[in-house]
């Protein structure tokens, strides 16, 4: 599996969709807005949990979502920061380490274990199920979602490979 491809493709389809979102009428489609918010809200936690877990570093966050939400731009600044991240980890680790298994605890305080590959899976995964979500937002806010499937991605970065 591709990871780094991957990766790119979820800071490109993220990237799309922050964009979108700026489009919300925020005084006629608020509660859509803050939605878009919250589901990026716990994107980000999620991903700054499986980050400690994969450094062996205490975990920063004590649930999966705050009662205060983040301004988008901030969001925005910390998914950016996650994608530098896990491009940059996914860049270096051997196909040999991806088997490795790492031992924690999640939020609920039961314990779990995962390869560091299905930690990386999960983590595009996961995105992808809220980005779609979002997009359920932005159709009722009446704002046209990007076309964010992995074959755009990759034929606007290959566009090599849609000739025929």
């Amino acid at each position: 599996m591709d990871f780094e491809k991957l990766f790119l493709y979820k800071q490109w389809s993220d990237r799309r969709l922050f964009q979108a979102i700026d489009q919300i009428d925020q005084v006629k489609y608020l509660e859509d807005y803050q939605f878009a918010q919250q589901q990026f809200n716990h994107m980000i936690i999620v991903e700054e949990l499986f980050r400690s877990r994969l450094e062996n570093k205490k975990a920063l966050h004590t649930q999966t979502n705050t009662d205060v939400l983040p301004a988008l731009d901030e969001l925005q600044q910390r998914i950016e920061c996650s994608h530098v991240w896990f491009i940059g980890f996914v860049k270096q680790i051997k196909s040999n380490q991806l088997a490795e298994i790492i031992h924690f605890q999640f939020i609920d305080k039961k314990t779990g274990s995962l390869s560091i590959e299905e930690i990386l899976f999960h983590i595009i995964n996961h995105g992808t199920y809220h980005r779609g979500n979002i997009a359920h937002a932005l159709h009722h806010a009446q704002v046209t979602h990007p076309a964010d499937t992995y074959t755009v991605f990759i034929h606007q970065r290959e566009p090599e490979r849609r000739a025929g």
